[in-house]
C-alpha cells in the first residue's frame, strides 16, 4: 500500500482480483472495489479469462480517499511487459464527487514512482483519447512525450477510435524528480 496526502493506493493484483471474485457476491466486489455493475462484470471476465501471461501483467491500485475511507477510482499499470520492462499507464476516477480536485495527480505521482524504482519499469506508455483534456493535462504534468497516433486503436460503443500515444521514460522521470527535489 503506499500512502500520499490524501490518498491510500491499495495494491490489486491479478490474486486479489481472483480471490475477492471467488470469495464475494457482486455486491461485496462492488463495494470494496467502488464500482458499478458493469466494472463487476469486467473484474469477474478477468478473473475467469485470465490476466496474465509468462511475461504480461497488470498491477493495479484501488485509490481510497484517507478522509472518507471510500474507494474512489483506480491507478496503475496494465499490459505490463516484464520482459521488457514496460507498461501502459491508466487512471479512472470513479466517483464524480472527487474529480477535479488533483487527486488523480496525487495517485499518478505516486504510482509512476512505484512503477519506476519497484517494478523495475523503463517505459511507462499513455493512451488517451485526444479529445480527453483532463488526461492529458495529468500526463503533460508529468513529462510524458506525444510520440504519434494510433489511429482506429480502440473501440467506443461499435466504432473504432484514435489514440495519441504518448511515453516517459525513467531517465526522463529520475531527471524530472531532481528539479523538483
Amino acid at each position: 500500500m503506499l500512502d500520499t496526502k490524501n490518498l491510500q493506493l491499495k495494491d490489486i493484483t491479478p490474486t486479489f482480483i481472483h480471490q475477492l471474485i471467488s470469495d464475494s457476491s457482486e455486491e461485496v466486489v462492488c463495494a470494496t472495489m467502488g464500482c458499478s455493475k458493469q466494472d463487476y462484470e469486467h473484474y469477474k471476465s478477468m478473473h475467469e479469462l485470465g490476466m496474465e501471461t509468462h511475461r504480461i501483467s497488470l498491477y493495479t491500485f484501488l485509490l481510497i480517499h484517507k478522509n472518507s475511507n471510500l474507494p474512489i477510482g483506480e491507478c496503475g499499470f496494465h499490459t505490463w511487459n516484464k520482459t521488457h520492462r514496460r507498461a501502459e499507464l491508466f487512471y479512472v476516477m470513479r466517483n464524480e464527487l472527487f474529480k477535479n480536485k488533483g487527486l488523480m495527480k496525487e495517485a499518478v505521482a505516486a504510482a509512476l514512482d512505484f512503477g519506476f524504482t519497484h517494478l523495475n519499469l523503463h517505459r511507462v506508455e499513455a493512451l488517451i483519447d485526444p479529445n480527453n483534456l483532463p488526461s492529458l493535462k495529468i500526463i503533460q504534468r508529468f513529462g510524458f512525450t506525444k510520440e504519434g497516433v494510433m489511429r482506429e486503436d480502440y473501440s467506443v460503443n461499435g466504432k473504432n477510435e484514435d489514440s495519441d500515444c504518448y511515453s516517459l521514460l525513467r531517465w526522463e522521470w529520475d531527471n524530472q524528480r531532481k528539479t523538483i527535489d
